[in-house]
């Protein structure tokens, strides 16, 4: 008799509940939209590139499994390790001054400025500009004839350079576009990271003698580490796939000794210009995995003091 009621007892509660479930049906309407997007522009295509990386594809004809031979070949690729290169210098030499820069800005417009919603909005605006655009008017500005640069050279009486002739010219060009692009994206981001750390830490450690960098180092980067943190990711993640940057500046293989060529600019030559879209696709997987690696290093470095 106890078994029995207790049974009756719980049956209207699982009911309930199922009913509860089913009640929510609206909501998972509202939201399948996303869901469908994504299941047809993220994960298919994703699942469709890891398949591809192991057969051998044209686009005409019928697809070949080669099994881990795009991958061998990779590996032996002297070209891809140069892209490979390029790329993580590309990255250094433009994230780190670009995060360094958007620091200064940020404190600099967090302090009593006047028109800082004039400089907010001045240093957000080639985050919103054309890439094209913007790559085409830096490469009219280092060009070796005509640019400002060099104009700028002979107006103090210094020897021109050849900018995009040169190796390390191109990475120039490169990471100063980039540099100018993304500095005022993330001034605005720690800006606000700023603006969220309480007067009263500033105030307290003024009166106990903290000095600025003391005050620095003691408060406001322990407080920003989150935001820096965002920041350094997301930095990471754009500046391992820089694309429209090198190939406007210096073309598709990269200029002079393919100084500028990157990995995503050796998967594009590879999938639509030689057409061979398993290796592109191999290319495409090291990429993925290269930004991996990079996002954790960046984790442990920069979240993983927050901890100890």
């Amino acid at each position: 008799m106890t078994l029995t009621a207790t049974t009756h007892a719980k049956a209207p509660r699982t009911t309930r509940r199922r009913r509860g479930i089913a009640s929510y049906w609206r909501y998972y309407l509202a939201l399948s939209p996303f869901y469908v997007l994504f299941l047809v522009f993220g994960l298919y295509p994703m699942a469709s590139t890891i398949l591809l990386a192991f057969q051998k594809w044209d686009g005409f004809s019928p697809r070949e499994n080669v099994g881990l031979q795009n991958f061998s070949f990779l590996l032996q690729d002297s070209t891809f390790w140069l892209a490979l290169k390029n790329t993580i210098e590309l990255f250094f030499l433009s994230t780190v001054p670009t995060l360094a820069i958007a620091l200064v800005l940020a404190v600099m417009l967090n302090s009593a400025v006047r028109f800082s919603s004039f400089y907010r909005i001045a240093y957000f605006i080639p985050n919103i500009t054309s890439l094209v655009a913007a790559a085409i008017f830096f490469a009219a500005v280092f060009s070796t004839n005509f640019g400002l640069i060099n104009s700028g050279l002979r107006a103090l009486g210094i020897e021109t350079q050849d900018w995009l002739g040169q190796p390390w010219g191109i990475k120039i060009a490169v990471s100063t576009m980039i540099v100018w692009q993304w500095a005022g994206y993330n001034t605005i981001i720690y800006l606000a990271g700023l603006q969220a750390i309480p007067r009263e830490q500033y105030e307290a450690a003024k009166v106990d003698g903290a000095g600025p960098v003391r005050t620095l180092f003691s408060i406001t980067l322990p407080q920003l580490r989150p935001v820096i943190l965002f920041t350094v990711v997301t930095s990471t993640i754009g500046g391992l796939q820089t694309f429209t940057e090198p190939q406007v500046i210096a073309g598709n293989s990269g200029g002079v000794g393919q100084s500028g060529l990157t990995i995503v600019m050796y998967f594009y030559s590879q999938a639509f210009l030689n057409n061979d879209y398993g290796y592109a696709a191999a290319i495409a997987m090291s990429i993925f995995f290269l930004v991996l690696l990079f996002t954790a290093i960046n984790w442990k470095l920069v979240g993983g003091r927050g901890k100890q």
